[in-house]
């Protein structure tokens, strides 16, 4: 299997949802991860730390809002665990925190972004990872999680390794 650096391969786009956002401190951030098909933003901090999160306003108001920073993944019974930990709610398909801390923020009009209706949070993942177990979900991320499609490591797959 061959392997391509992010900055020429895959560019990492990953939608969030549920109350997983927090901010840590005057220039870092966070948000909860959970178990998914893919790991990129673990493998992508690990290779190089870039890092940008977006935030956009689907209402009346016009907005986009970006945060760009250095991001770094921190795995459940790591050392740094039980400092990030505590600011969210951790489910049993908690995978890891991304902790970014952020050097720019921008903002941009957002104009030619749609208006959406918040209809509710969707719970299949947490169906999902009932269904699966602490086993299943264990298996799941030795399948899926371990590297980027661009065959990079994520942090998960480094623990694996050791």
């Amino acid at each position: 299997m061959h392997s391509l650096l992010s900055a020429e391969g895959h560019i990492n786009l990953s939608p969030k949802g549920m109350d997983a956002f927090r901010v840590l401190g005057n220039n870092r951030i966070g948000y909860m991860d959970v178990i998914s098909s893919g790991n990129e933003t673990s493998a992508h901090t690990l290779e190089n730390g870039r890092i940008t999160i977006m935030f956009c306003s689907f209402d009346k108001t016009p907005n986009i809002l970006r945060l760009y920073g250095k991001g770094f993944a921190v795995l459940p019974n790591s050392a740094d665990w039980d400092l990030y930990a505590p600011h969210f709610t951790i489910y049993p398909s908690t995978r890891q925190i991304i902790v970014a801390d952020i050097h720019l923020v921008q903002t941009s009009c957002g104009f030619g972004i749609p208006m959406f209706d918040f209809i509710s949070e969707r719970d299949i993942h947490f169906k999902w990872a009932e269904q699966k177990g602490a086993k299943g979900l264990q298996e799941y991320i030795k399948t899926n999680n371990l590297k980027s499609l661009d065959g990079l490591p994520s942090d998960l797959g480094l623990k694996e390794s050791l």
